[in-house]
């Protein structure tokens, strides 16, 4: 080993302090990016791998009821590679043990085996018997939930027609990762299901033999998947299709793609955080060494090291600071990538998890952090290596300092001199004291950033279940019906009033700009489901116009007084060219609203509803579902009360470990800034406060001069803190909407209270750490340093 590198384990262990406050920041944004990239790698992997053992579908399309020999046809469609056509129809369920009503979508399976396409995987049991007219498999999520183990019998109203099925097995769907009920806004496995039963018992149950009214394809590799959609709707239209559509539409693929999403831009956004942190840190702290071992680089270039060996010897010790932070972060993120996976394989409902976080993901980071330490360093080194000998040898020239207007304006202020003295040292180093800043205003940033989450959803859970949606439950019917059947509904248990609305699959239209929604048609005077505009006032839809989502408007490139064309899809599949009158904030989903009686006329129909809302009287809940069991044309039941509860819980657990990881995070940059600033400005100043110890300034004085410069401008930080949190808070917001839901950007003043609180109290307490070095000082020997 050579004397350098002697020097350079030595220089290391005294600075270990300093080194690990360094490289805890740099772990942070190994971790992350290792977290990002390894939860978005698994998932992406666990799901194509998914897909493609169990053959997920590329296009889907409903239809009312098509015959069975239009399946040939489909599947000599240029690009198609397989075609299953089924039966598909809701139920509600009667489960023994269950005081709620329960949906279930019911799909058929083909007489011989498994499906061709969306294969489901049988955890537990059996499929149904071909022959048998009352077995069923179910979700597996869905027993679990219900204590259904294989021989349990409950009740499905089929049709109107009530039956007792037996259950055979268990399995998992590709078709269902996120597996969501009929007007639910989140997974309920207690009280929504999957069944698959044996096609000529579902056939006859919903009046389907000879005919099939769901279909999905699998296209060959290299077809063009538009092309595909536009052939399937030529051939279905006739049948009251409701639309082809591709995976992006379908909602299981469409909140798992969003969420892979997420993990990608997480993965761009923090990590650079960090890593600027780091190397700002690395810059602070080589520079003061390389200051006070000026003799020290003098001899070594006297007994002939070169240039270049002097340059890498401190770069050396950068990296050095660099490795520990990269262990550090590869165990962290390793683990929080691992976890983060699992979590998300089982709410997402996978059947495995292929978590295999790649080599180059670890290169990645490992580089990341290197190129982040090097580039704090290579000044400083660059500046040791070019010191001269003999000028090394001898200590720096002192500053040279003149009275200014600030001088004159401090003396005029009466300020005490320990005051003055903090003043004047951020003045005179404005670089240092500005990046100190900045460091600690990143710090502030990191708690700010995510705190927007909480006051964010608070705002869409009051505008979506308190401001639009005041229904307790919505009653969806499993075909559109006339209005008398709001008389039906009102005479149920528990309801107190009722309102019917209609819901259309459409496509929008202008120019070369379309997409495919729902429209939302009901009476302007709706209480319980209520279009709301940006400022929280009920929206009456005029006859002769539609209302969009400023998302779906945006989509269009419409604005108000502007007309799409409306394609309606099923029924007549007619289009209709409408005038956007309004358009207004939407937290889940892009929609349209129209009046009812107007779509009624403009579709030549009698009045018409697809849902009725509801409200209910508490004390007679459990009645109003007992009676549902037995109600037939109903298709499902949506607890409005019991989703804001489950929302809100989802929410707070998910926010609150969020919050924890940030607050740690923030701790750690705010303690690597602020302790090595302390440090270094003890190092510098510690012959000039022993010498006002000697002068008679008292402990207190001395400290507040150490304390006093931090915190300042920790206090200076907090407006910059708080700003750059709003912006990366908007770009966060901006990159994790999407169709499925809209962040609304919430300012609250608790959210830079809360990040201005943590980050002094880290920040002062990581200067009464430095501040216990200065009354260890020995005055004599402190006095004996050479400047």
């Amino acid at each position: 080993m050579q004397a350098l590198d002697r020097k350079l384990l030595r220089d290391f262990a005294r600075l270990w302090r300093q080194a690990l406050a360094i490289a805890m920041v740099l772990a942070c944004g190994v971790a992350i990016l290792l977290m990002a990239l390894g939860t978005y790698k698994s998932l992406s992997d666990t799901r194509e791998t998914y897909y493609e053992r169990n053959r997920f579908a590329d296009v889907f399309s409903a239809v009312k009821r098509a015959p069975n020999y239009l399946a040939a046809e489909l599947a000599a469609i240029d690009g198609v590679w397989a075609v299953e056509t089924r039966t598909s129809g809701s139920a509600i369920l009667d489960v023994p043990g269950s005081n709620v009503s329960i949906s279930g979508q019911i799909l058929s399976l083909p007489v011989e085996g498994l499906p061709r396409l969306n294969v489901p995987i049988v955890t537990t049991g059996r499929t149904p018997d071909p022959a048998s007219t009352d077995e069923v498999m179910v979700n597996a999520n869905f027993a679990i939930a219900n204590d259904l183990v294989i021989g349990d019998h409950f009740f499905a109203n089929l049709n109107g027609q009530k039956r007792q099925l037996t259950i055979t097995g268990t399995a998992q769907s590709p078709e269902f990762i996120y597996t969501i009920g009929p007007g639910a806004l989140m997974p309920d496995n207690a009280t929504f299901g999957i069944l698959w039963m044996p096609k000529p018992a579902v056939d006859a149950a919903f009046d389907m033999t000879g005919a099939f009214n769901d279909v999905t394809l699998k296209l060959s590799s290299g077809a063009l998947e538009a092309n595909v959609i536009d052939a399937v709707d030529q051939l279905l239209d006739p049948y009251g299709s409701l639309g082809a559509y591709g995976r992006d539409l379908q909602v299981s693929d469409a909140f798992i793609d969003s969420e892979i999403k997420q993990q990608r831009n997480m993965a761009s956004v923090l990590p650079p955080i960090f890593f600027g942190i780091s190397a700002f840190l690395v810059s602070m702290v080589m520079g003061r060494i390389i200051a006070l071992e000026r003799s020290q680089i003098g001899l070594l270039k006297a007994v002939g090291y070169s240039n270049l060996e002097i340059c890498l010897h401190y770069l050396m010790l950068a990296a050095l600071i660099a490795v520990v932070g990269i262990g550090i972060g590869w165990g962290a993120g390793t683990w929080l990538a691992r976890s983060m996976s699992t979590q998300y394989a089982q709410y997402f409902d996978f059947p495995f998890l292929i978590f295999s976080t790649s080599a180059w993901v670890y290169a990645v980071s490992a580089m990341a952090a290197l190129l982040a330490t090097m580039a704090g360093a290579i000044q400083a080194a660059i500046k040791a290596a070019r010191l001269a000998p003999a000028i090394a040898m001898l200590p720096p020239a002192p500053p040279q300092f003149k009275r200014a207007l600030i001088d004159r304006a401090m003396a005029a202020m009466r300020l005490s001199q320990p005051t003055i003295m903090i003043l004047r040292a951020l003045i005179r180093w404005p670089l240092r004291s500005g990046l100190t800043l900045l460091g600690i205003a990143l710090a502030v940033s990191t708690i700010v950033s995510p705190s927007f989450f909480q006051p964010s959803l608070n705002k869409i859970i009051d505008s979506a279940f308190y401001e639009s949606n005041r229904q307790d439950a919505m009653l969806v019917l499993s075909h559109d019906m006339t209005q008398i059947v709001l008389e039906t509904a009102a005479d149920l248990p528990a309801v107190l009033q009722t309102e019917g609305q209609q819901f259309h699959a459409v496509i929008l239209r202008n120019g070369n700009h379309e997409k495919r929604t729902q429209i939302q048609a009901s009476h302007p005077a709706t209480d319980l489901s209520r279009v709301m505009d940006n400022d929280g006032h009920q929206v009456a839809v005029p006859p002769g116009g539609v209302v969009l989502t400023d998302r779906l408007a945006a989509h269009l490139n419409v604005g108000i007084g502007d007309t799409v064309d409306a394609r309606f899809l099923g029924g007549r599949q007619e289009t209709h060219p409408l005038i956007v009158t309004n358009t207004i904030a939407q937290y889940f989903g892009i929609g349209a609203y129209m009046d009812l009686d107007y779509v009624n006329g403009l579709l030549r129909q009698s009045p018409r509803i697809s849902t009725i809302n509801v409200s209910l009287d508490d004390t007679q809940v459990l009645d109003l579902h007992d009676r549902l069991k037995d109600v037939p044309n109903l298709a499902g039941i949506v607890m409005m009360s019991d989703t804001r509860q489950s929302f809100a819980e989802t929410i707070a657990e998910n926010i609150g470990i969020i919050n924890t990881i940030y607050i740690i995070i923030a701790v750690l940059i705010t303690v690597g800034v602020t302790y090595n600033g302390a440090r270094i400005q003890l190092s510098e100043r510690s012959r000039e406060l022993a010498s006002l110890r000697i002068l008679g300034f008292t402990r207190g004085e001395v400290s507040y001069i150490l304390i006093g410069e931090t915190m300042l401008l920790a206090v200076l930080a907090q407006p910059l803190g708080w700003w750059i949190g709003t912006l990366i808070a908007a770009g966060m917001f901006n990159s994790f909407s999407s169709d499925l839901y809209n962040l609304p950007l919430v300012f609250e003043p608790a959210v830079y209270a809360k990040a201005s609180f943590v980050v002094l109290l880290a920040s002062f307490a990581s200067v009464m750490i430095v501040r216990r070095s200065l009354d260890k000082q020995n005055l004599v020997s402190v006095m004996k340093v050479r400047e």
